[in-house]
């Protein structure tokens, strides 16, 4: 006789199905949409949080990590998001900022005057609500991005006409207000039109003390010759769980540049799936994870060469301190149409105690034979010849060390082409560096 083997569901997998049948009679959509919110939570009943048996996951165990489902976040606060002043450390960038408080977007808060011609923003609400397609693509989807399919409810719909030239960055600002345990679910979408060129800032902000989870995604559409730039700021609440997902598909000859830059949170995982499908496109994807306590900051990014021609260049870095973990899982596809693709991806961790952790796996998959591609990764400490070299000419050991941890960093943070932001996160970087006492 064959035993049936039934999974057992953790109390978080029983609270998510609860939560769900109470709230998807609320949720914005029609038919089409309320079909695609129920096959991706069958989805993820099928499959449970994501576990270590999943090679996606396996750094990243949500299972574990996950104890409980949190209730939908309550309605925003206006007084309350005032007190925040959430992106503050961009205030001064003249960015056009659309203002998402738990995880709704608030118009009424957001900079939508004077809109250049050619530029539409929409509440992502109300898109469901027409029952235009704005939830995560279903194939690709991975547990944690079926949740955000079955449950996001909020965002913002951009949409930029050919040959417009944003002078002004847009700032997706997310902030977390409520004091109680919570847990949000965004889905915004951005499409860039031919030779079109658009900055994007996101900032992701939170209390210390709310336990929260924030589960956002974004959809990136990018035209033929356009001029792109990406830029996040992962800096949540200390109990936060932050997961995102990115789901861009870049035309030909593009010039896309995306920078990501991980100060806080308890748990952050970042996903990064990125398809180059037009000819000729540059990509440049760079990120830094500064990391203490016992933070866990995970980064997975699969780059997909469809066509041929095209060019990416990948460096993540990670300063590790104290019991922190940070995990780098990257993937470089080459498809069998993409000859002539020039990849290179490269992960470099820096400890600075014996018990901080760092997992490096990248992975080249190539279906082509006339590429040139490449991956590499190191881990290490600070280099105690250097230090001592700068202690030696009067410089105190905190000091010397946070010279060197700056270098580390600098290198990506200087891949940023305006010099206003690289100034906004060097000045993160340093109150990070001072925090270490």
């Amino acid at each position: 006789m064959n035993a049936e083997i039934r999974p057992v569901k953790t109390a978080a997998e029983i609270g998510l199905a609860d939560l769900f049948a109470a709230a998807r009679q609320t949720l914005p959509g029609g038919s089409r949409t309320e079909a695609l919110r129920l096959e991706a939570f069958d989805r993820f009943s099928e499959s449970g949080l994501p576990h270590a048996r999943l090679e996606g996951w396996k750094y990243t165990d949500l299972r574990r990590l996950v104890r409980d489902a949190k209730p939908l976040a309550p309605l925003p606060d206006a007084s309350k998001v005032d007190a925040a002043v959430p992106g503050a450390a961009l205030d001064d960038l003249g960015l056009r900022r659309l203002l998402i408080v738990n995880g709704v977007f608030v118009p009424d808060l957001s900079d939508l005057a004077s809109l250049e011609a050619g530029v539409s923003i929409r509440s992502a609400t109300e898109v469901l609500a027409a029952d235009e397609p704005v939830l995560l693509s279903g194939a690709e989807c991975d547990p944690a991005a079926s949740l955000n399919r079955a449950f996001a409810a909020s965002g913002v719909v951009i949409a930029v006409a050919p040959d417009v030239v944003l002078e002004r960055p847009i700032h997706l600002a997310y902030v977390t207000t409520t004091g109680t345990p919570s847990a949000m679910f965004t889905v915004s979408r951005l499409e860039v039109g031919e030779r079109a060129r658009v900055t994007l800032i996101e900032t992701h902000e939170g209390p210390d003390l709310s336990d929260y989870q924030v589960n956002t995604a974004l959809q990136l559409i990018v035209a033929d010759d356009a001029e792109f730039d990406r830029i996040k700021l992962t800096c949540e609440g200390a109990a936060a769980l932050h997961i995102a997902t990115l789901q861009a598909e870049i035309g030909a000859r593009v010039r896309y540049r995306e920078f990501g830059f991980t100060t806080g949170g308890a748990v952050v995982r970042n996903q990064l799936l990125v398809t180059l499908a037009g000819k000729g496109t540059d990509a440049q994807i760079h990120q830094a994870s500064l990391l203490a306590g016992r933070q866990h900051a995970d980064t997975t990014l699969v780059i997909d060469h469809v066509a041929a021609g095209s060019q990416s260049r990948e460096v993540f870095k990670a300063v590790v301190d104290d019991e922190a973990r940070a995990v780098f899982q990257g993937r470089i596809t080459v498809q069998q149409g993409a000859q002539q693709t020039d990849a290179r991806m490269m992960a470099r961790a820096l400890l600075l105690s014996d018990e901080a952790t760092a997992n490096c796996k990248p992975e080249l998959e190539i279906f082509a034979d006339d590429v040139q591609c490449g991956h590499g990764t190191t881990t290490g400490a600070l280099d105690d010849q250097l230090k001592f070299y700068l202690m030696a000419r009067g410089i105190p050991e905190k000091e010397a060390e946070a010279l060197l941890i700056q270098a580390f960093v600098g290198e990506v943070i200087d891949a940023i082409d305006r010099e206003d932001l690289r100034g906004a996160l060097s000045r993160i970087m340093t109150d990070w560096l001072k925090g270490r006492g």
